[in-house]
C-alpha cells in the first residue's frame, strides 16, 4: 500500500487534496491508513483506481477480493438490464 504513498508525493500538494476529495477521503486518512496497515474499504479501493487513472490498482489494494469473478459479475447484470448488450454478447457466442 505504500504506492499510495508514492502517488501522493508525487502531486502538487492542491492536487492531492483534490485527488482525495474525489476518492471521498482526505489525504490524512490514506496516510493513516497505509501507516496503521489498515484495510481499504473496496468502494475507496476502486476510487483510487479510477481517480489515478489505474495508478493505484484496486487488485494491490484489496487483494482479498476476487476481482475477476465481480466484473464477470458485473458484466452479467449489465446484460441483463441492457438488451442490446444481451444480444451482442449473444451473437459473440453464435458466431464464436
Amino acid at each position: 500500500m505504500h504506492e499510495i504513498l508514492d502517488y501522493l508525493r508525487n502531486l502538487p500538494p492542491p492536487e492531492r487534496d483534490a485527488f482525495a476529495e474525489r476518492c471521498k477521503t482526505t489525504v490524512g486518512y490514506l496516510r493513516k491508513a497505509v501507516s496503521t496497515k489498515q484495510q481499504l474499504g473496496v468502494e475507496l479501493c476502486i476510487s483510487l483506481d479510477r481517480e489515478s487513472g489505474g495508478a493505484l490498482r484496486c487488485e494491490r489494494l484489496c487483494p482479498g477480493l476476487d476481482w475477476d469473478y465481480l466484473r464477470k459479475a458485473a458484466l452479467r447484470e449489465g446484460a441483463a438490464n441492457d438488451p442490446a448488450t444481451a444480444l451482442a454478447q449473444r451473437q459473440e457466442v453464435a458466431h464464436a
